[in-house]
C-alpha cells in the first residue's frame, strides 16, 4: 500500500498516446471560454500567467487528475495511468492520456513532447523536478494535503485549478454536491443511532513478513470526513502534519476497544494483509472488533487522498457498512 502514496514510494506504467492535445467537456460542465489573460499565485507564492483557460493540461499526482476530471477537463498527460485507473474509479479517465511516468519521477521529455498549456503538480514532487517542469510550461504547484484542514485544502485546490482552466462553475457545483453528501450522511447516521460512534480507518502493508498498520488520524482526509459525518475518530496515535497518517503495529490496535474498523484495498495488490497475513495472528483475531465482525473492507477504487467524487463514494460505502 505504501507505494501508492507519493510521499512514501511510487509506481510506474505506460499507455499509448491517443486523443492527445484535446480537452473534452464533461456532460455536467463546459469550460468557460475567454480570451482574457489569467494570473494565479500557486502554493509556493509563484505567479502563473496564462494567455487564457488552459486546455492541454498535464497532472503529476492522482488527486490533481481527479480534480481536473471533476471539472470536465481531460488531462493530456497523467502520472502512472495504470495505477490511477486501479485506485480511483470515482472519476474515471474519459480519454487516453499519455503516461508521463511515475508520480515521484515524471519524464520531462514525455511532458515536453505534449506541449502543455499548464502543468499541475503538488509539493510532493522534489523541488528540482518542479524547477525542470517550469522550463517546459507554466506550473501550478499545490499543497497536496494539510492535516490542519484537509477538506478546506481539497476545496481550495479544486477552486484554483478551476480558475486556471476556466471551469469555476463546475468547481462550485462539485463543492456543493460534496457538502450536500456530508449533510445527508450525517443525518442518516444520526437517525441510525450512530452519531459519535467510534471508527478507525487504516491501511496496511507487509515488509519482511511483518504487518505495519497506517492509521488515518483525525488529521487525515478520511478522518476529516468521518468527523464531518458526526463520527468519532478512534485513533490516539499522532499523524504527520501533511497527510495526518500515523504508524503502529498489530499490537497497537489493542487500545482501540469496541470500534468499527474500516479499510480500502485493491484487487491488484499481492494480498490483503487484514484477511491473509493476519488471519492466524492472535493479536489480531482476539481484538473485540474482529471477533464481533466489525471489520469492513470498503469497495476498491475509492482513492483515500482524492477529491469530492472519491469522498462522496467513501461516504456512500461507509454508510452501507455501518448500517448493516
Amino acid at each position: 500500500m505504501r507505494r501508492h502514496l507519493l510521499a512514501l514510494t511510487a509506481t510506474a506504467a505506460a499507455l499509448t498516446l491517443a486523443a492527445c492535445g484535446t480537452t473534452e467537456s464533461a456532460s455536467t460542465s463546459t469550460p468557460e471560454k475567454t480570451a482574457q489573460q489569467i494570473t494565479l499565485t500557486d502554493a509556493t507564492g509563484a505567479k502563473i500567467t496564462l494567455a487564457g483557460p488552459a486546455h492541454k493540461v498535464v497532472a503529476t499526482e492522482w488527486n490533481v487528475v481527479e480534480s481536473l476530471l471533476t471539472l470536465g477537463v481531460n488531462p493530456v498527460g497523467v502520472a502512472d495511468v495504470k495505477g490511477y485507473t486501479a485506485w480511483d474509479t470515482a472519476a474515471p479517465l474519459q480519454n487516453a492520456p499519455k503516461d508521463i511516468g511515475t508520480r515521484g519521477e515524471p519524464s520531462m521529455d514525455t511532458i515536453a513532447a505534449l506541449s502543455p498549456d499548464l502543468i499541475v503538480a503538488t509539493n510532493d514532487l522534489p523541488v528540482a523536478a518542479v524547477k525542470q517542469l517550469r522550463k517546459i510550461a507554466p506550473v501550478l504547484e499545490l499543497n497536496a494535503a494539510d492535516a490542519a484542514d484537509q477538506i478546506g485544502r481539497m476545496k481550495q485546490n479544486l477552486d484554483l485549478i478551476a480558475r486556471a482552466t476556466g471551469t469555476a462553475a463546475a468547481a462550485t457545483q462539485a463543492n456543493k454536491e460534496f457538502d450536500a453528501k456530508i449533510a445527508a450522511g450525517r443525518k442518516q447516521l444520526a437517525a441510525a443511532g450512530l452519531a459519535g460512534h467510534p471508527v478507525a480507518f487504516a491501511d496496511a502493508y507487509v515488509a519482511s513478513n511483518q504487518v505495519s498498520i497506517r492509521p488515518y488520524t483525525s488529521g487525515s482526509l478520511i478522518g476529516a470526513v468521518n468527523t464531518a459525518l458526526g463520527l468519532k475518530n478512534a485513533w490516539k496515535v499522532p499523524g504527520d502534519k501533511s497527510y495526518g497518517l500515523g504508524t503502529t503495529d498489530v499490537e497497537g490496535l489493542s487500545g482501540l476497544g469496541d470500534v468499527e474498523f474500516a479499510y480500502i484495498g485493491n484487487a491488484g495488490e499481492p494480498s490483503d494483509p487484514f484477511t491473509k497475513d493476519l488471519a492466524k495472528n492472535a493479536a489480531w483475531t482476539t481484538l473485540p472488533f474482529v471477533q464481533q465482525g466489525n471489520v469492513h473492507r470498503l469497495p476498491d477504487g475509492i482513492w483515500m487522498f482524492g477529491g469530492p467524487k472519491s469522498l462522496q463514494a467513501y461516504v456512500d460505502a461507509l454508510l452501507i457498512a455501518l448500517k448493516k
